[in-house]
Formats: C-alpha cells, sequence, structure tokens
C-alpha cells in the first residue's frame, strides 16, 4: 500500500517545482527520470502536477538520483541543493536494492525473497531498504517496473539498429532467446510473474500491462514488414503475434528447465525453431 509519509516534514507547494529542477539537471526526459527512480510514470507526472503527493520513498529515491539534499526538496532547509551523501555503488543505492531483488527473484522465487535477504546482498541494513521502499510489496513491485523497463529499453536499442521488420524480428527472437546468463535471470522472473498474473495480484497485472504492450511491439513490426512487402500480404499482424509470442513463450520455458551444458543447445534449438516459423508463416515467399 502506497504511504503519505514524507521526509522530516510536509512537502511544501514548492516541492514539485524543486523536483522539476532536478529533472531538468538530469537532462532526461520525465519518463526517463521515471525509470531512473523506479517510479510509475503517472504518478510522477500526478505528483509534478500537485494532484498526488510525493511519499517519503520516492523523495529520497529523487533525492540520491539526483545527489541532491531530500530536506531541499521538501523546503526545510533553505540552503540551495545541498548534495546528498554519496552512495559507492553503481547508479545509487535505490539501483543496487532493486538489481539485488531482481537477482534474488531469479534464483529464488518471487515469494521466497525476503527484505533481509536483499539488505544481506547489498551489505546494509533492513532499515536502509526501507528508507527507499516502506514495504516489502512496493520493493517487489518497483524491481518487476525496472525489469520491465530495462527490457523496453534494450528492445527499442536493438530496433533503431534494423534495416527493415524483417531485421527488427531477427533482433527481437535474439533478445527472447535465453542465451546469456543475464537473460536466463529475467526469464526465471517472468515465469514467476506470470503465476502473479494469474492471481490477479498487482504486480501481476503489472506484468499483464507489460505482457499486452510486448505482444503490441510485436504486432506493429508485423503491419510494418506487411507495409514494406518483406512480409506476407494479407498477414493478421495480431494473430502473428499472439502466435509466435505464444511460441517463445513456450519454447523459452523448456530451455529454462534444461540446465548445464544442455542449455545451450537448448537455446541453440529454440532459436532455430523460431527462425523455422517466421520463414515458413511470417516473411514473404
Amino acid at each position: 500500500m502506497e504511504t503519505d509519509d514524507v521526509l522530516d516534514g510536509a512537502p511544501t507547494a514548492d516541492t514539485a517545482a524543486r523536483v522539476r529542477e532536478v529533472i531538468a539537471a538530469a537532462g532526461v526526459s520525465q519518463r526517463e527520470f521515471a525509470r531512473r527512480v523506479v517510479m510509475d510514470p503517472s504518478k510522477l507526472s500526478r505528483s509534478l502536477s500537485g494532484t498526488r503527493r510525493f511519499t517519503a520513498a520516492e523523495l529520497a529515491r529523487i533525492a540520491d538520483e539526483g545527489r541532491v539534499d531530500a530536506g531541499w526538496l521538501l523546503g526545510t532547509r533553505s540552503h540551495e541543493r545541498a548534495a546528498a551523501p554519496t552512495v559507492g555503488v553503481e547508479g545509487g543505492r535505490p539501483l543496487q536494492i532493486v538489481r539485488e531483488t531482481v537477482r534474488l527473484i531469479a534464483e529464488h522465487g518471487f515469494h521466497a525473497v525476503r527484505v533481509a535477504d536483499i539488505a544481506r546482498a547489498c551489505a546494509t541494513s533492513s532499515a536502509a531498504i526501507h528508507y527507499h521502499f516502506p514495504g516489502r510489496a512496493e520493493l517487489l513491485e518497483a524491481a518487476v517496473r525496472w525489469c520491465m523497463d530495462e527490457d523496453t529499453a534494450r528492445r527499442a536499442a536493438r530496433l533503431a539498429e534494423a534495416d527493415d521488420a524483417a531485421a527488427e524480428l531477427r533482433q527481437l527472437i535474439a533478445l527472447q532467446t535465453p542465451r546469456t546468463a543475464q537473460q536466463r535471470r529475467q526469464w526465471a522472473v517472468w515465469l514467476d510473474l506470470w503465476a502473479e498474473a494469474a492471481r490477479s495480484t498487482a504486480v501481476g497485472r503489472l506484468h499483464s500491462e507489460y505482457y499486452r504492450q510486448w505482444r503490441e511491439t510485436v504486432a506493429d513490426v508485423v503491419r510494418r514488414g506487411v507495409g514494406q512487402g518483406v512480409f506476407r500480404a494479407g498477414l493478421d499482424p495480431q494473430a502473428a503475434a499472439l502466435t509466435l509470442t505464444a511460441l517463445i513463450d513456450g519454447l523459452a520455458t523448456h530451455v529454462l528447465s534444461v540446465g548445464g551444458p544442455s542449455s545451450a543447445a537448448a537455446a541453440d534449438a529454440m532459436h532455430a525453431a523460431l527462425t523455422t516459423h517466421v520463414t515458413d508463416t511470417i516473411l514473404a515467399p
């Protein structure tokens, strides 16, 4: 549950303006800044417009990312942009916490991860974890959001390198084939989240929305390919995307169930099967 507790007092009317200053100084879009502080972009937008209060944890993460004092954000300290304590971890403490949470979910499962485990992995205390993420539920949701945002960013970068829709589809298949340790960790998280989606939990609903966006990305690629003439004329983009994503899911689940040296061979077989499917049913003859 979201809390409205704040740091060292209540937010002033200028808090949103100061957060805007921090975002401007970062030189990135509002959406990208939300990703960096592991915050729902819509919540950041509403907080900046004054229709929602920033929570204590959100202000702590914003201060950490902007290297400013949380008291300055709140208006409880008059000195300008006092530097926040430097955190000796890449990306700052909040991102370290989130990355370690994702790693632990992949290794042990969504429901097995405790705040104490995360604190131990970050070489810090549970109190330090709660400073940035008040409750376990908020932390797990933030970890899932970060994982999804990272996947979306990698996908966008790879698609930008492609010359046409056929190349885009090949890039998507490569990204979804769990060859590397990082890809396998990501798929392990996805498998846990499907179970959450089936139970209609908050995290499960977040995963369902992300999956809808992922399938629409595939449909958009198919739609472009038909228009470019590199895919079969008359192909239904939604139906093609549904079939391809379902095939990816099933094959990836099989790859993850295979351990040791055989996993590389299973990943190769998955990639070959997907390539054959695209050649036989999607690419123009």
